[in-house]
């Protein structure tokens, strides 16, 4: 029986497609096979030495110790795409939140509270301080075309934008009509009115709206932050800001530096915050889950490649090693006068992942005959 540790709320539909025959959950959990987690940092968290795996139910990985799960040999898992039309959703809203002024106009409205009869007459007169433009005609730039900046781009051709975007790992072939990819950042940053981030975080990317960056774009320029914070440094978006250079800035990922500055529409991370969308992520991430711990077979890892072997043997050894060391194994395996009848192996960032599959018993001296230096985890399915 695999105990799978929840952190933050899960689910319960999400939850209910684990089989309750091989698995039970729980939120209290100190000795877990398997964690489910979402916003939860696990930075600080000691990994339990039994601890297989971790699914994200959510695309980005941050808040997860990747390298020290590598090490240890722990799977980590995310949910790409499951969460893309609630995030998409937002980012349109953001469009015309950043255009039309809608929130501050809404908070003005507000304070016209008690007037009684003379409010008519204070909006018509007030209106005029909340005049924005139309998005339609406008120029909108996409950077990062995966699941949710798809659809962005598309939802935006649909309400008659331009859409110009910058992906350099996107397939041309795959590129919707009339969206216009470029190859460079230089080329996009000119041309929008609004422009949209959809990349994840890492050291090339933090930052990426910075002085400079900022400096190369539209004057009025509107932008949408909905994939991390830190994309965009906050001392140079508030001065864009408090200049006139920026608009606008809407963010689901709001600091302290942002907060009632006039200039910001700060949300509080409900990119995701949808039923459907907790939903998707969390059965897309019980499936992963479940596939991994009872076939080993590995999807939408980020720190293991994809991996599968139909079973074809009463016994499956899962090994996990650094670099390629399928042949050596296998080799190990025919030494113990083990007969394999099926193997698959695959490479990432050069740590390997292989299965081995036979219809011969697997014994303890058996694992101890193939492990090497090189071996980071072995287990027995």
């Amino acid at each position: 029986m695999f105990q799978v540790l929840t952190l933050n709320k899960i689910s319960k539909t999400g939850l209910s497609h684990f089989d309750p025959a091989f698995f039970t959950c729980a939120d209290d959990l100190s000795s877990p096979d398997a964690v489910i987690v979402r916003s939860a940092s696990m930075h600080e968290m000691e990994l339990p030495e039994n601890l297989l795996a971790i699914a994200r139910a959510g695309a980005g990985t941050n808040n997860i110790p990747i390298d020290r799960c590598t090490e240890q040999g722990v799977a980590v898992f995310n949910t790409p795409g499951a969460n893309a039309n609630a995030v998409k959703e937002l980012v349109i809203c953001a469009l015309f939140l950043t255009s039309r002024k809608i929130v501050e106009g809404a908070r003005w409205v507000e304070g016209l509270k008690g007037e009684g009869e003379n409010v008519s007459a204070k909006v018509e007169k007030g209106k005029g301080q909340f005049v924005g433009p139309e998005i339609l005609g406008k120029t909108l730039g996409v950077i990062g075309l995966g699941a949710i900046g798809l659809l962005v781009a598309e939802s935006a051709k649909a309400l008659g934008m331009r859409v110009v975007a910058y992906d350099p790992f996107f397939n041309r072939e795959r590129l919707p009509q009339n969206v216009e990819l470029y190859d460079t950042l230089d080329e996009v940053f000119p041309l929008c009115d609004y422009l949209t981030l959809h990349l994840p975080l890492n050291d090339a990317t933090r930052g990426l709206v910075g002085k400079d960056s900022i400096a190369r774009m539209k004057d009025g320029v509107r932008i949408l932050n909905f994939a991390r914070g830190p994309l965009v440094d906050d001392e140079s978006i508030i001065a864009a800001l408090d200049e006139g250079k920026v608009s606008a800035y809407a963010t689901d990922f709001p600091t302290d530096a942002q907060l009632c500055h006039p200039g910001v529409i700060a949300i509080p991370h409900l990119g995701a915050s949808t039923p459907e969308s907790e939903e998707n992520c969390a059965v897309m991430a019980v499936e992963e889950l479940s596939e991994y711990l009872l076939s080993g077979n590995v999807h939408n890892s980020v720190n293991l490649p994809e991996l599968r072997l139909e079973r074809q043997g009463k016994a499956r050894i899962s090994v996990i090693t650094r670099g390629e060391c399928a042949a050596s194994i296998g080799a190990a395996l025919a030494g113990a006068g083990v007969n394999v009848t099926a193997s698959a192996s695959a490479v990432k960032k050069g740590v390997s992942c292989c299965l081995f599959d036979t219809d011969d018993e697997v014994t303890d001296d058996v694992i101890e005959k193939i492990k090497s230096d090189s071996v980071i985890a072995i287990r027995i399915i």
